[in-house]
């Protein structure tokens, strides 16, 4: 299994895209005004305390306030408010915990009254962006996240990632971390930190300590609200949670994020640092990749499969809903069960695909086709557990159904990407969307002959690929045309990332021509 990560990087937005061997399994966007991400920490105000709701809404400086319930206030609350307190006043100048007497822990059936008051100073962090029309929902039980581990102020616990199964390296590493904790941070182990050396462990844990000293000076007269700490740049948070000895390659198209992510790369996996290459191709990186190609037959109401299947997707204010169909295809199996597994299998795996894709939370239901034996629903159940064992959200599944319904719920802490497939008709004011080519043929006709009159002598045409074949294939193809007609031969590049009607010319240097 090869992974690649591919960075595509404009103005300011960037993408992201993550391969599985040369499949497009997740796709991820940085934008430069998204000061909302999970990870953020704020100091802000309590705006409302709602006993009835046992929450209060604090304003973070997002249009709607963030939604903090009293089960995210986390038992160190006393603790983190009186710190706060200290530092904000300028009273507490030592941010190391050491010395610091921690309060008793926040009682788990409390009241949202009893613990905080309207106006009172509060960190929180960012643990789901802003989603439709609910503002963030924060926490205050704050945690720094590193390369192996996770850093818990006020806190004493050390604990460890249950994917990590090995009793003995635990215990081992439970016992390494303890010995280099400070007094007041508790810790929590990552599974990546499995085999890793105390060096190792202690160089992640003193960065996470600097990240936590350099919050704690942005307090003392901070204004309300402030973001005080960041997450990571959006290339760097990927590869701290996914990278691993499976990546084959890390492909960037800006220079400077270029040296950023090498550099990141070298300090978390120095051995590693030879795959991450600085893309410099006039072909675009995505084009390069198929990635274009693969975003639009993956988005949409429609999900086309191997063998004739396909699946159908429907969002509803309450839950997803996904049909999978056996299509057209014909039955090569002994019988309608067989045919049935087969499938189902197939759709499973492209199911996990998707959910990653699109990043869909809440409550999933699937409708697999029927199947009569319960071993069948056994082993389709055990095979979607495995597609989406490497799923990093949170989710659980249930096993089929008498009516072969799967249930699953997922995390949801991101807007739901939703990318979209169709174009408005040209042929109608106000008409409905199409997924069809458009005749622009007769507009770059125009185009071409205003462009040769200002005696350009190397012409390149970028189009939709449908326009492109159009204009390339057959005999006399319409290029032919051209130079017959001109004198001057045109390159035709197809590109995937256009729309039907959008096409640019670009001279012997590369540049468009306007």
């Amino acid at each position: 299994m090869n992974k690649e990560l591919i960075v595509r990087s404009s103005s300011d937005i960037v993408d992201f895209a993550l391969l599985k061997d040369g499949k497009l399994i997740e796709l991820h966007k940085d934008e430069e005004d998204n000061n909302f991400a999970v990870g953020d920490i704020f100091i802000a105000k309590i705006r409302k305390v709602i006993p009835g709701l046992n929450a209060a809404f604090v304003n973070v400086g997002y249009e709607k306030d963030g939604f903090l319930h009293y089960h995210d206030l986390g038992p160190q609350l006393p603790s983190l408010l009186k710190f706060i307190k200290r530092v904000s006043t300028g009273k507490l100048r030592d941010y190391r915990l050491k010395d610091f007497p921690l309060e008793k822990d926040l009682n788990k059936h409390g009241k949202i009254a009893d613990a905080i008051k309207s106006n009172q100073s509060i960190l929180v962090q960012v643990v789901k962006e802003p989603i439709s029309t609910k503002g963030p929902r924060i926490s205050s039980e704050l945690s720094i996240a590193g390369r192996y581990i996770v850093l818990v102020p006020f806190s004493n616990r050390i604990s460890i990632s249950q994917k990590i199964e090995s009793q003995e390296e635990k215990d081992r590493l439970k016992r390494l971390v303890k010995s280099i904790t400070p007094k007041g941070f508790g810790v929590i182990i990552r599974t990546v930190a499995e085999g890793k050396r105390v060096a190792e462990l202690d160089n992640d844990l003193q960065n996470l300590l600097g990240r936590w000293t350099a919050m704690c000076k942005k307090l003392y007269k901070a204004h309300h609200p402030t973001k005080v700490l960041g997450e990571m740049n959006k290339a760097s948070s990927i590869l701290r949670d996914i990278f691993n000895d499976s990546f084959s390659g890390i492909v960037v198209d800006d220079e400077e994020l270029y040296i950023q992510v090498k550099d990141y790369v070298q300090q978390i996996a120095p051995k590693k640092e030879s795959i991450v290459k600085y893309y410099k191709n006039g072909v675009p990186i995505f084009e390069k990749y198929g990635i274009e190609r693969q975003i639009k037959t993956s988005f949409g109401r429609t999900v086309s499969m191997a063998k004739g299947a396909y699946l159908v997707i429907e969002h509803t204010e309450a839950m997803h809903v996904i049909d999978v169909n056996s299509g057209n295809r014909s039955n090569k199996e002994k019988n309608q069960e067989d045919t049935a597994l087969e499938v189902n299998l197939i759709s499973a795996t492209e199911i996990a695909r998707q959910l990653r894709l699109r990043d869909m939370g809440g409550i999933i239901v699937i409708d697999f086709i029927d199947m009569g034996r319960a071993e069948n629903r056994k082993k389709l159940y055990n095979h979607l557990r495995d597609e989406m064992k490497d799923d990093k959200a949170k989710h659980k599944i249930l096993p089929p159904s008498k009516f072969g319904l799967v249930q699953i719920t997922r995390q949801r802490v991101r807007p739901e990407r939703n990318i979209k497939t169709k174009e408005e008709n040209p042929n109608l004011v106000g008409g409905d969307e199409i997924e069809a080519p458009i005749k622009v043929v007769e507009r770059i006709n125009q185009d071409l002959e205003r462009i040769f009159k200002r005696d350009y002598k190397k012409v390149t045409l970028n189009a939709h690929p449908f326009i492109a074949a159009f204009l390339t294939k057959g005999f006399p193809s319409v290029r032919s045309k051209w130079f017959f007609e001109h004198k001057k031969w045109v390159k035709v590049l197809p590109r995937d990332a256009y729309t039907y009607l959008e096409y640019h010319f670009f001279d012997k240097n590369n540049n468009k021509i306007k």
